[in-house]
């Protein structure tokens, strides 16, 4: 018999930057593949509700995962868990936000919300399901072991009392308080429940890189906070059907939000203040940060 040829086998590595709407769909994508592949083997409604949260998002999460990750040299393939992990974690946060007990939406993403669609039951249980399926992808997220718990720790802290569920919690305080938040406390409150997990995913690959410090963590903290900036601005000049959520409710149960406390227009000029300053942030990185650069940007252009 003769002998077999022998064939190295080596996987190619692709860092090269793309430009921002495909980064995002690209990122989009990767993180709903990771999600469903862990979900493949189940049946039923808890796993049909996991896919049904997760599915229709920008992928703004995944995609800050995956492209700090590309500028510390690691690529999709490595850093694609850490995205399917953070848009778990981000869709349980929704589905748990929208119950009658929260939120108590109707819509989300222009379709019925978990709730609605199923019931209570099941969107809470979907809701924990997600959650613990974002620390799974974590574990297999392609860096060195301490940089992996370095990764399951720090997104524990965002999503946390000390970050996502700490600030959800001084929001619903905030909606019976006898006197309105101020401007210090509204943006404590925001840097919680909307930034932590913004700026968790603009860190992800220094922290792959084992580092600790980096310009991307001010970057995330000022993206997190324009984020919502940009959110209290679509609630009241954004359209329901275009935006795919209810609109004007803030308004309605009279929250104070960066509109209320700085105007229309001044909401907007902190906004792009804090993507300029984010932006500046970036310069150690030269061209290669282009394309976050243009996330900055979107984020306060959007308009869902």
């Amino acid at each position: 018999m003769p002998d077999l040829p022998h064939f190295n086998v080596e996987r190619i590595v692709d860092l090269t930057r793309k430009p921002f709407v495909e980064a995002l769909a690209n990122a989009a994508e990767s993180a709903r593949w990771q999600i469903e592949h862990s979900l493949s083997q189940l049946n039923g409604p808890i796993p049909d509700a996991m896919k049904y949260a997760t599915a229709g998002g920008k992928g703004l999460r995944a995609f800050l995962a995956m492209e700090s990750a590309r500028l510390h040299g690691f690529d999709s393939v490595r850093s694609g868990a850490a995205a399917g992990a953070i848009e778990a974690l981000h869709a349980y946060s929704l589905v748990h936000d929208d119950l009658p007990c929260m939120d108590d939406d109707d819509l989300r993403r222009g379709q019925p919300t978990v709730h609605r669609k199923w019931d209570e039951a099941t969107a809470v249980l979907a809701g924990d399901a997600l959650q613990a399926l974002a620390f799974q992808l974590i574990a297999q997220v392609g860096c060195p072991v301490e940089a992996r718990l370095n990764l399951s720790a720090t997104l524990a802290i965002a999503a946390g009392a000390h970050g996502m569920v700490g600030g959800q919690a001084l929001d619903i305080a905030a909606e019976t308080a006898d006197v309105p938040l101020n401007l210090d406390e509204i943006t404590a409150l925001q840097a919680g429940k909307t930034g932590a997990l913004i700026r968790w995913s603009a860190m992800v690959g220094p922290r792959m890189a084992g580092l600790h410090h980096d310009p991307l963590d001010v970057y995330g903290e000022c993206l997190g906070l324009a984020f919502q900036i940009a959110d209290d601005v679509l609630d009241v000049e954004g359209d329901a059907a275009e935006v795919g959520k209810a609109v004007g409710k803030d308004a309605d149960a009279g929250k104070a939000t960066f509109v209320t406390l700085l105007g229309l227009q001044g909401a907007k000029t902190r906004a792009a203040e804090l993507v300029a300053e984010a932006c500046d942030r970036l310069s150690c990185y030269g061209d290669e940060a282009d394309t976050l650069k243009e996330a900055a940007r979107f984020v306060i252009a959007r308009r869902k």
